[in-house]
């Protein structure tokens, strides 16, 4: 987490050449009320629903395609992003006071379950891009092999990306209280702080939107000669609300970023611009790191396989030992279920999803 530009100690003064010295903010007062309950249900409601999402995978579809995997990847990196939040939410109450190797752990696990999750998200668009627009191909790449060779190669990227962040990130005492936050050599200062910028953005925001205009401009133009209508709607819908949602939640936070570090260049070089920007990136980066626990809705409210597999593992694996004698609950699920088992072929591929 950049805590040097989303979570600062505001308390300070900033010369920006005018007649009186800036004045900044303390958003960190606003934070340390804000944030620790926010966070706390994001993670409650996170956790539950990903670790649904990962368990309906794993027990229910028995990850027979790609698309389980790369969905199965994606729940993790969602994980994997949760597992921060009650961190940053004591930091954000109080003072960062775990010591240095845990701040570079959960700032590993942030940046990692970050770009991993734009990773992931960008793969399942491709995904859907191969089964719908190159068919016959897909039949013979599109593979659990293949997707297992993708995750981890995946993973590894995700990693290096991460690696600049982990490095120059550690605990230190800052005026009356310690952070846990990044800190660049002096001499190199504006060049890592301007290449970290660059690479989320990039990575965050340009590539998947180029990819997502790409794909999904080809995938039209394919349903469109499609005469199944049913299947044109159910062939993209489940990852196109997902990238949707994403650039909703995280575009922002790119995009004030980008202003943030680059003050000069945008003309936003003064104190009520400079107080705007650090108030805007609190609240953007607070709504990005809500998206985690957003995926299983999506599932819930778009996938309806999802929802029937849920229905089947609650029955299965919860039910039975709550109520071992309610009849309901001793049902099968319903015939349909069962029926998304078959081997998907030609057509029947493009329209398979959570």
């Amino acid at each position: 987490m950049d805590f040097e530009t989303s979570s600062p100690a505001y308390d300070y003064f900033v010369d920006y050449g005018e007649s009186e010295p800036c004045q900044k903010i303390d958003v960190r007062q606003i934070a340390a009320q804000l944030l620790p309950p926010l966070y706390s249900l994001v993670f409650i409601f996170g956790f539950v629903g990903n670790l649904l999402v990962v368990l309906t995978l794993i027990n229910c579809k028995k990850l027979k395609s790609m698309t389980d995997i790369y969905l199965l990847n994606l729940a993790i990196s969602d994980l994997l992003f949760l597992l921060t939040l009650p961190f940053w939410a004591h930091y954000a109450a109080s003072q960062w006071s775990l010591g240095n190797r845990v701040c570079q752990l959960m700032t590993g696990l942030y940046f990692i379950g970050f770009f991993s999750g734009i990773f992931f998200i960008i793969l399942l668009t491709i995904d859907r891009y191969l089964a719908i627009v190159h068919a016959v191909f897909a039949l013979r790449a599109r593979t659990v092999t293949f997707g297992v060779v993708t995750s981890v190669i995946t993973w590894v990227v995700a990693v290096l990306a991460s690696l600049p962040g982990i490095i120059f990130t550690r605990s230190q005492k800052e005026g009356p209280r310690c952070t846990c936050s990044p800190h660049f050599p002096p001499s190199q200062y504006h060049f890592w702080k301007n290449f970290q910028t660059l690479k989320i953005t990039i990575l965050g925001l340009i590539l998947p939107l180029f990819v997502m205009v790409v794909c999904y401009s080809s995938i039209l133009k394919t349903l469109l000669r499609c005469r199944n209508e049913k299947k044109k709607y159910k062939a993209v819908r489940l990852i196109f609300a997902i990238m949707v949602v994403y650039f909703l939640f995280w575009a922002p936070y790119n995009i004030v970023l980008v202003l943030t570090t680059f003050q000069e260049f945008f003309g936003l070089d003064n104190c009520s611009s400079s107080n705007r920007l650090d108030q805007a990136m609190q609240v953007t980066e607070t709504l990005g790191m809500t998206h985690c626990c957003i995926n299983p809705i999506i599932y819930a409210f778009v996938g309806e396989k999802f929802r029937n597999y849920l229905l089947v593992l609650f029955r299965k694996h919860i039910a039975k030992h709550l109520c071992k004698y309610c009849p309901f609950f001793q049902r099968e699920g319903p015939e349909r279920v069962g029926s998304v088992y078959t081997r998907s072929t030609g057509e029947q591929e493009i329209s398979t999803g959570l």
